[in-house]
């Protein structure tokens, strides 16, 4: 039997994130039976649970409430549990799956240990955190320096992202790492609502959109994803639709920075309709959708723009290596120069449906062909075999 602890994602069963959603596929479609996983789940409560989940054991770690360092203490007390498990039950054949790189400078300690019982120690770098501007300058440099830590000690790395694996053999090159590519995962079921469920309909009212009249984003607020670039390229295109931004804005200075700055709220195109946690009305958002717009700048292969790919026929990137390797030819894409998205757009709109048809068709088939679940957890089982 071979044990694989998953350390760092807030738990499963998933509610959010895509880690979160990463590790509950990767148990509820395991299909080798040799693979006995261990999952550290995060939570606020101090009286801890222990439970099963589709045969995962689940592992509840206790961290209190205190900003961002909790994901540091979170990992760490990860960490000791899985140390511990592996020396009560004398286990001697496995894994220890970091996810992210958020503790460089202690990951040294504990190789040894793990080491000593067989166990090797695997981490997926994510993506670029250190450059996400949410941080100060002090965090973003320890984001950087855990990175390059968590690379020199791991024994093995596997990156979501085939720009993330050469930039760490670019970056990181004195330190001979030993890296994979393995995708994250996508759906391409479509949703099981049609346009006169009541929860669909009550939607498209609430919020005043028509169906195919609308162009959309899904996404954290937060300046990497290029929303500065998207709204002022929206509002300088032509088109006669909406563009419909599905995010939290709440006690968000960036939002209210923009809102300053553009005065977007005068343009009656542009409707912020908060978030959408019901996933089949949000695949219902995106099949719908006359386009779907991406500005993420900062990451590996996004869970968003997969979702897109897999549901919405135009897809509208912003160029950087990681979304062009994701999408190739089934997207169009655009750059912060002036005019660039706009233009796009102003083209969209005028599209044949024959071309949109042919979108739609390409982005599905590269979604089937590199990315489905099935294909993940199947590179991941046997990846986790030869470890």
């Amino acid at each position: 039997m071979k044990d694989v602890f998953i350390v760092g994602s807030k738990g499963i069963p998933a509610n959010y994130g895509g880690f979160e959603t990463f590790v509950d596929n990767l148990v509820t479609r395991q299909v080798n039976p040799k693979i006995k996983y261990h999952v550290s789940c995060m939570t606020f409560d101090k009286s801890v649970k222990q439970y099963d989940y589709n045969g995962a054991e689940c592992q509840e770690i206790y961290v209190p409430n205190i900003g961002g360092a909790k994901t540091i203490l979170y990992d760490l007390r990860s960490l000791d549990w899985a140390l511990d498990t592996i020396k009560e039950r004398n286990l001697t054949d496995g894994i220890v799956y970091i996810l992210a790189c958020r503790i460089g400078p202690f990951l040294h300690k504990y190789i040894k240990k793990f080491h000593n019982h067989g166990f090797k120690v695997w981490v997926n770098p994510d993506g670029h955190e250190w450059k996400r501007a949410k941080w100060s300058a002090p965090v973003r440099k320890y984001w950087k320096v855990s990175e390059k830590l968590m690379v020199k000690n791991a024994d093995f790395l596997i990156c979501d992202s085939k720009s993330i694996e050469e930039y760490i053999h670019e970056d990181y090159r004195k330190y001979n790492p030993q890296t994979t590519f393995i995708a994250y995962g996508a759906d391409i079921t479509p949703s099981t609502l049609k346009q006169d469920d009541k929860k669909v309909v009550d939607w498209f009212n609430k919020h005043d959109v028509k169906l195919n009249e609308y162009f959309l984003i899904v996404g954290r607020f937060v300046p990497e994803n290029n929303y500065e670039t998207m709204i002022k390229e929206f509002m300088k295109s032509k088109v006669n639709k909406d563009l419909v931004i599905i995010t939290n804005v709440e006690k968000n200075a960036f939002y209210n920075s923009l809102k300053e700055e553009t005065h977007f709220e005068n343009d009656k195109r542009i409707k912020f309709v908060g978030t959408v946690y019901d996933a089949e009305l949000l695949k219902f958002i995106r099949e719908n959708a006359l386009g779907y717009l991406h500005g993420h700048s900062v990451g590996g292969t996004n869970p968003s723009l997969l979702e897109a790919l897999g549901s919405t026929k135009i897809n509208l990137l912003y160029n950087v290596g990681f979304n062009k390797e994701v999408g190739e030819d089934s997207s169009l894409y655009w750059t912060l120069e002036d005019g660039s998205l706009a233009n796009k757009l102003n083209e969209v709109e005028e599209i044949s449906t024959e071309k949109e048809e042919n979108f739609g068709k390409l982005a599905k088939q590269q979604i089937i062909d590199n990315y489905s679940w099935e294909k993940i957890v199947n590179d991941y089982e046997e990846q986790f075999m030869r470890g």
